[in-house]
């Protein structure tokens, strides 16, 4: 049976479906102008690249004069129940119809929590007879759902389409006998690598293997595309997405997510999802202010015009500084340099402490032992003097790493 037939002969489930419904701390600048990337950490100013905030809105004054006037017209307590109780507002309905139209779908439904939805969607969407076939490299909200599921599930080698081909093999052997589904999970950036998930090739083998596609898209919505709705439209291939899954925490600077789909599947979640169906709504602050920053989305494109000029220069340099950037298609920017663990924690206290450079750090057992990746995350609010400062530190601490400066040198503050 296909995945999603079951679903649609269940709109509304067994609830009824007549009900309707590190170590160091920053301190932030206050209401003027927008959040630049200069913070101070431990009293000392440094240019971050690990803020979620893509588009730069998370202090446009626009927004802010929406957040401070929903908070004063509503409160942080209203609404005061689930969705399906006593939680609903039209305010809810209309940011989830505008991110249908966007994304390409039929309808979509708020969710309170990214990481949280993105497991319960997972949970919900599949049953013991249905096999899930994911990334090796998906984020660990995914991980987590496919732990919950009590089928089987295969892992299919990152990005690869023929281990993807060979795992629906065995996905479609298994539903064969049981009449299950398959599901399919993707991201659309990796947020790690930054490489785009292979959506194109993926949804080519559709018709022959009869699965459902669900992708995590948390770092493409907003910033992929050529109107920012996502990897799926950059890859110009909305039609073959089933599931859509997108955050609110970092093109929007917010809280919260939303998944997106053809009517019937949402109606199911919207009554099957129980981190939804028994959790309070999405307070009214954050949803006009999540209506205020679509909105700023879709009107202004020089955000995310200014987010990947940053983006391609930061890229750009590091290439020709010699840097090992990865596969990375996308503004995520890794950086690959060999080093232990050791090396990997000095270096990046030499970078924050003497150079003003703060970025995150990844080392086994994310990544092989041997291995660091310094991931940086450009937004609108970085400006190309940033850019070059950057460039600059790299360039220094990457040849004290060479030289094994990062070996005997722990505490490296100047």
């Amino acid at each position: 049976m296909d995945l999603f037939e079951k679903i649609s002969k269940n709109v509304g489930g067994p609830i009824g479906q007549h009900q309707k419904w590190s170590h160091g701390y920053f301190s932030f600048p206050k209401l003027e102008g927008e959040i630049a990337p200069h913070m101070k950490f431990n009293g000392k100013e440094h240019i971050v690249w690990s803020l979620n905030n893509y588009l730069g809105l998370a202090n446009h004054p626009e927004v802010r004069e929406a957040d401070a006037q929903a908070a004063a017209d509503y409160g942080l307590a209203y609404p005061m129940g689930a969705r399906m109780m006593s939680g609903n507002t039209i305010h809810h309905e209309q940011l989830e119809q505008g991110l249908a139209q966007f994304v390409g779908m039929e309808d979509a439904f708020l969710l309170n929590y990214g990481y949280q939805g993105m497991v319960s969607i997972i949970d919900t969407l599949v049953d013991r007879n249905d096999v899930i076939v994911y990334d090796a490299e998906s984020h660990a909200c995914i991980i987590d759902g496919v732990r919950l599921h009590m089928g089987k599930r295969y892992v299919y080698q990152h990005n690869d389409i023929a281990s993807f081909e060979k795992q629906l093999e065995r996905a479609k052997r298994l539903t064969d006998q049981s009449g299950g589904g398959i599901l399919v999970i993707t991201e659309g950036v990796f947020g790690m690598s930054g490489a785009q998930g292979k959506l194109k090739e993926i949804i080519e083998l559709k018709s022959k293997y009869n699965f459902r596609l669900l992708i995590d898209d948390a770092h493409g919505f907003g910033t992929m595309g050529k109107t920012g709705a996502g990897t799926h439209e950059e890859q110009n291939c909305i039609e073959g997405v089933d599931v859509y899954f997108g955050t609110f925490a970092k093109s929007m600077a917010g809280i919260g997510a939303f998944v997106a789909a053809q009517k019937d599947i949402v109606s199911y979640l919207r009554y099957n999802m129980r981190s939804q169906t028994f959790a309070k709504a999405l307070p009214m602050p954050m949803v006009m202010g999540l209506k205020k920053r679509f909105e700023l989305l879709k009107s202004q494109p020089q955000l995310r015009e200014k987010l990947w000029e940053v983006a391609n220069a930061l890229q750009a340099g590091l290439k020709e500084r010699g840097f090992d950037i990865g596969v990375t298609n996308t503004m995520v920017t890794p950086v690959f340099l060999k080093g232990d663990l050791f090396e990997a924690t000095s270096l990046t206290r030499d970078l924050r402490e003497n150079y003003g450079i703060f970025c995150s750090i990844v080392v086994y057992p994310v990544i092989p032992k041997g291995l660091i990746i310094l991931r940086l995350i450009p937004t609108a609010t970085h400006s190309l003097e940033d850019v070059q400062r950057t460039l600059d530190a790299y360039s220094e601490v990457s040849e004290k790493l060479k030289a094994g400066f990062y070996k005997e040198n722990s505490m490296v503050v100047a």
